[in-house]
This record gives structure tokens, C-alpha cells and sequence, in this order.
């Protein structure tokens, strides 16, 4: 690993980076050019400390979720997040497999898409990015990592929900969910992470393996979801499932409709915003 290549890359593309780029307020006069570390150390769910060892050549070698993250944050181009793995010893994820690269175009959507919660998602439901009142919503899962982020692996494993659910929704969500995975591992026979989480489910959930034994192959589409919020209490909401073209990518927004009490109590919700709200975080959000 070329620590020091890897710190001047990282401290050269921070800079290029302007506050309204990443989606954040201009605020006041800056000393120096580009985003603060603290900037991007939030938009990647690090450590201040961490990215200052990284941009100083001080860290150790840093795993591929954390590259990922990194490349999100920086907005890199394929070929820039291609630089980065290879400095840090890894096979570029963006070059066979499904295909997790938030694209410009998309960031900017997640951008200005904030009076409703919008989430992205990969072709295996492993959650890429979401917006402030997506994690307002449902809970912030930026800080996971792994598994933890995926939202089947959540769903299946038992993980906390706010999502309200009866045997019939849960039944209903999870043939639809697994049938939708059976057709992304048809698409990327070759992807070894999609493989292992399949294997690492059908051997932790008697129910995902009972369900794959089906067999079912289908896509999954738009429903309703409630939500039972720990400040602001139950909405219900549309839940649509937009993909992205030429991408595994899948963009979830939650809506509700105009006027309605749930419109209000999501207004309510974006109005008071992530004020440290405790609970759990949601497990099947698509």
C-alpha cells in the first residue's frame, strides 16, 4: 500500500470539493479551498481522527467498505475510485459484479430530494446512501457497517424495526424480497459478495432458506410502508422503487399524500430533523 500516494489523493480531492458539490451549506468564509475534514469525515461515516491519519500517511490499511465510503464522500470517478483501491491493495469493486457506484447524477438527486426520506440501494438491498430524513425516518444506519447495512440480512437475522408489520406484510415482503435477490444473483453469477451473503442467509434464516428453495425470480415493486417513529409517532407512506437506468442501483422514496396527517407528521419530522432520536433502526426499508 502507497500510504503516502494515498494521502496526497485523498487531500488533493477534499480540496477540489466545494460545500454546495457535496450537498452541504456554503456557511461562512473558508480558509482554505474544498470541503473541511470534518465535512468529509461526516459525509463518510469516519472518524475525524481516522481520515486525519489517512490524509497524514499514518493509518493502516483501510478495508473496502471504508474505500467505498471514502469514494462516495470525495464524489470520484470510476477511474479516480479505481486509483484508490489499488493504493490500498484491493480489487476495484466497480469493475465486474454489481454495480454499488453512486453516480453523480444520482448523488445530486439525494441532494436536493430533502423535504422527502430517499434511500439507495444495490442490486443485493445493501444500502449505499440515504438522505437526512430517510434517517430521520427510519434510523441512521451510516454508521453500520457490513452486514448490518444490508437490509435483508437486517430483516431476516431479527434486527430492531420501526417498520410496522403483521405475519401477512412480513410474509408477503419477504417472498417478494428474496425472489428479487434470486433475480440479481442470476444477473451477477460472478459476484463473490451477492454469493456470500445468499450462503450467510440461507444458513442463519430457516425462513430465507426455505424461501429460496422456491426458486421464485421477480422484481421487487412499490408498496406502502408504516412507520412507528419514537418522537413523532406512525405515518404511513408510499413506498416507490425507482431504478436507476444502466445501474443496479435502486432509488427508494417515501411519500405521503398532500394534506394527509401523515403528510404533516413527515413535515413535522423534517422540520425537527435528527435531534439524537433514540430507538431502533428500520430493517426492510424498500
Amino acid at each position: 500500500m502507497s500510504h503516502h500516494e494515498m494521502a496526497r489523493c485523498l487531500r488533493a480531492w477534499r480540496d477540489r470539493l466545494t460545500p454546495a458539490s457535496a450537498g452541504l451549506p456554503s456557511g461562512a468564509l473558508r480558509r482554505a479551498p474544498g470541503l473541511r475534514r470534518e465535512e468529509v469525515a461526516h459525509l463518510a461515516g469516519l472518524s475525524v481522527d481516522y481520515l486525519a491519519r489517512l490524509e497524514q500517511g499514518r493509518a493502516g490499511n483501510p478495508s473496502p467498505s471504508v474505500l467505498e465510503s471514502l469514494g462516495r464522500a470525495l464524489r470520484l470517478s470510476d477511474d479516480e475510485n479505481a486509483h484508490l483501491f489499488q493504493l490500498a491493495g484491493h480489487a476495484n469493486p466497480r469493475s465486474a459484479g454489481v454495480n454499488r457506484h453512486l453516480t453523480p447524477g444520482v448523488q445530486r438527486m439525494l441532494d436536493r430530494l430533502g423535504d422527502v426520506p430517499v434511500m439507495v440501494l444495490d442490486a443485493a438491498w445493501q444500502l449505499v446512501a440515504l438522505n437526512p430524513l430517510c434517517a430521520a425516518l427510519l434510523g441512521d444506519l451510516n454508521g453500520e457497517s457490513g452486514r448490518r447495512r444490508n437490509l435483508l440480512w437486517r430483516h431476516f437475522t431479527g434486527v430492531a424495526s420501526r417498520v410496522v408489520s403483521t405475519p401477512e406484510t412480513d410474509a408477503a415482503f419477504e417472498a417478494a424480497a428474496v425472489a428479487d435477490l434470486r433475480a440479481a444473483a442470476g444477473r451477477h453469477r460472478h459476484d463473490r459478495n451477492l454469493r456470500a451473503l445468499i450462503a450467510e442467509l440461507r444458513q442463519s434464516s430457516p425462513r430465507f432458506a426455505e424461501l429460496w428453495q422456491r426458486g421464485a425470480v421477480a422484481r421487487h415493486a412499490s408498496t406502502r410502508k408504516t412507520i412507528r417513529h419514537p418522537q413523532v409517532g406512525q405515518l404511513t407512506l408510499d413506498c416507490d422503487v425507482l431504478t436507476v437506468e444502466g445501474s443496479d442501483l435502486r432509488i427508494v422514496v417515501y411519500t405521503a399524500d398532500p394534506g394527509s396527517p401523515d403528510a404533516r407528521t413527515l413535515a413535522l419530522l423534517g422540520a425537527i430533523g435528527m435531534h439524537s432520536f433514540p430507538g431502533d433502526v428500520v430493517t426492510s426499508g424498500a
